[in-house]
């Protein structure tokens, strides 16, 4: 099973745990889009939530998932602590 990083983001720092552990994150996610994409996503994200290039939803209530947009072809998954933000996923979005 592959080990989830511990990371997390604050309109004012990020963090993680393990750095490391984001690699596989975004070695997937540069075989579909430029990392750059992502990071331009991801500091929106920290910005407003509700930017409309995200295109942020509740994914899965249950689980506290949100889902947002990389670009047409990817997406991001988080949870939303209080004001932190858990990167749990990114992936290619399903069609």
């Amino acid at each position: 099973m592959k080990k989830q990083p511990n990371c997390a983001a604050r309109k004012t720092n990020a963090r993680c745990d393990d750095p490391s552990l984001l690699e596989p994150f975004l070695q997937e996610l540069r075989q579909g889009t430029e990392k750059g994409t992502f990071d331009k996503q991801s500091k929106l994200l920290l910005q407003n939530l509700h930017h409309p290039s995200l295109h942020a939803k509740k994914y899965d209530e249950a689980r506290g998932l949100w889902q947002a947009r990389v670009n047409i072809s990817w997406r991001f998954y988080f949870k939303i602590v209080g004001d932190v933000y858990f990167l749990e996923e990114i992936s290619n979005h399903p069609k």
